[in-house]
């Protein structure tokens, strides 16, 4: 199975976060970029499980620039055979799923899976635009998914029990927690993504439809009060007239 997984770089969760040029754009200067988790713990290794349980190929794909290449070594030390970048800054979802639908188009792959969102963005977008674009059904938010031949198997959690879904390849799949189980890379990975290849592809001419007016900071936490076990009263009121929780 030919398997297409797109990845994404998120600042790690440790990062102090800043915006500049008036509060237009996120502040790089000294934040440690990680893979996307939803990208990697599940897309990226469920393809992988996929692959050594039946043959196949792996192949990751990132909208990015020159910087990025860090994170992508990173997603072939995992175990992915070849990366792709398409050398475009990902302006935003549309663009990015543009670009990598693009690319898909032209390559024939029988799977593409996604992570469910981005932590940073939270848009859960990108996956059912590269579907539509292609033509080809999409499965969101799923957390198991077989392969039986052409025909795939997914579970998606959904209000009050669980949606099973079968498709036939091609598809394009979004992936949730549950999907597979993180994967740290050994040496022996760290070393072989040094030199697996990767190639760089000119991104092709897409109009961004949206843009970003201004990011601010979300308000500063208030100081923990602490009441005495004894004093439920006051408990009540704060809970009531302060916090506004009853």
């Amino acid at each position: 199975m030919k398997i297409l997984v797109c990845i994404s770089k998120s600042p790690d969760t440790t990062s102090k976060i800043a915006f500049t040029d008036g509060n237009t754009k996120f502040d790089e200067n000294g934040v440690q970029y990680i893979v996307n988790p939803y990208d990697e713990w599940y897309a990226l290794v469920r393809a992988l499980e996929i692959k050594e349980a039946g043959g196949g190929q792996v192949t990751i794909v990132t909208v990015g620039n020159a910087a990025d290449e860090a994170v992508i070594r990173k997603a072939l030390a995992i175990g992915a055979d070849e990366a792709v970048r398409i050398d475009a800054d990902p302006k935003d979802a549309y663009y990015t799923a543009m670009q990598i639908s693009s690319y898909a188009k032209s390559n024939g792959f029988d799977l593409i899976l996604t992570g469910k969102e981005t932590i940073n963005y939270n848009g859960s977008q990108v996956g059912g635009m590269i579907a539509e674009s292609l033509d080809l059904p999409f499965v969101s938010l799923a957390t198991k998914l077989d392969v039986n031949g052409s025909t795939l198997t997914l579970e998606r959690e959904i209000i009050g029990g669980v949606q099973v879904v079968e498709v036939s390849t091609p598809v394009v799949v979004s992936c949730a927690k549950g999907m597979a189980e993180q994967r740290i890379p050994n040496m022996r990975g760290i070393m072989a993504a040094r030199t697996k290849p990767l190639q760089v592809v000119a991104p092709v001419s897409v109009d961004e439809l949206t843009s970003f007016v201004s990011y601010t900071m979300p308000n500063a936490k208030s100081a923990v009060k602490m009441i005495s076990p004894d004093n439920m009263d006051e408990l009540v009121n704060l809970l009531h007239n302060e916090a506004k929780v009853i």
